[in-house]
């Protein structure tokens, strides 16, 4: 997991969960069989390790359900606000995140809020160079929000999630 520490507050990206990573490695949150491949030109987001791929590397595109998973961790139920999309993952085992900071940062990100049900509670534009620690700082003054996603703006593709410090 990758921590930014603002202050005296901590957020952490997290990545999709190992356990997670060897069920999607066969079987995706869509039940479709994983097909891996060689990325021929890198730079694709992968949620296993929270950076992009580089050339050469086998990665695979897999669907990924990060809202059922915490549910089924935590017990919430988010109903209608359950849903899957698309991530790149590494094909196999990977060592995980290794860096400084919060990942795909450089972009514009949406920051989605979710209450401890699993609803949405709102969510956020961030532009760079804005802060992000702002962004996540305003998200957890609200004490009903559980958790946020950080979303890919241009294809609303999941990154990461950021729990409640």
């Amino acid at each position: 997991m990758t921590t930014y520490i603002e202050d005296t507050t901590t957020y952490t990206a997290r990545p999709v969960p190992p356990t997670a990573l060897k069920e999607l490695r066969s079987v995706d949150d869509a039940g479709r069989p994983t097909v891996p491949f060689v990325d021929g030109e890198g730079g694709a987001p992968l949620r296993c390790c929270l950076r992009r791929s580089e050339p050469g590397e086998t990665i695979a595109l897999v669907s990924y359900a990060p809202l059922r998973r915490w549910a089924a961790e935590t017990g919430a139920d988010p109903g209608a606000y359950d849903e899957q999309g698309p991530v790149f993952i590494h094909a196999d085992d990977c060592a995980g995140p290794d860096l400084d900071g919060l990942p795909f940062s450089k972009a514009h990100r949406t920051l989605r809020r979710y209450s401890a049900q699993g609803h949405i509670l709102g969510g956020r534009l961030v532009e760079p160079p804005e802060s992000f620690d702002d962004a996540f700082a305003e998200a957890f003054a609200d004490p009903e929000v559980a958790l946020v996603h950080v979303r890919a703006v241009e294809y609303g593709c999941f990154l990461y999630e950021v729990r409640r410090p």
